[in-house]
């Protein structure tokens, strides 16, 4: 599935780190999202990213702005990455049914059973804005989606 700028992005329900669920729809109205999608926790590529997410902070959560990080992993998982990394933001666990909101957003490796690197910027009437996807191995510019949240 390919999204396209200006549709409504996918509704989804899952759970954080903590064992909360988290619904996209229930930041609708309140802000805008930055859905972050990463293959595996743990691994290299995804652990700088995330790291110089939290370490810059401030700009992608904040009173108008959410971050939502995603991939694969249990939600068991996703709670020893967030606390052995100190990530102040929710860690979402796209565990079961297994890539269900990878695939709804176009973003999922089959092969491979994780997502690809996907980032998703949605305003708060729940309309993509922005989109990049990158390859397991191509790391993300922060750059890139600090514009994208700015444009709003």
């Amino acid at each position: 599935m390919t999204l396209t700028i200006g549709q409504a992005a996918p509704d989804f329900e899952v759970l954080n780190q903590h064992g909360e669920m988290i619904s996209l729809s229930s930041f609708k109205g309140e802000k805008n999202v930055v859905l972050l999608f990463y293959p595996f926790a743990f691994s290299g590529i995804c652990t700088g990213e995330l790291c110089a997410l939290r370490d810059n902070l401030g700009a992608f959560q904040n009173d108008n702005v959410q971050l939502l990080a995603i991939s694969c992993d249990p939600m068991y998982a996703q709670r020893a990455f967030a606390e052995a990394e100190g990530y102040k933001f929710p860690v979402l666990a796209d565990f079961w049914p297994h890539g269900a909101v990878a695939k709804a957003y176009g973003v999922f490796e089959e092969s491979r059973g994780c997502s690809t690197r996907g980032t998703f910027v949605i305003d708060k009437a729940g309309i993509l804005r922005w989109q990049v996807v990158n390859g397991l191995g191509d790391a993300r510019n922060i750059a890139d989606y600090k514009a994208a949240i700015a444009a709003l």
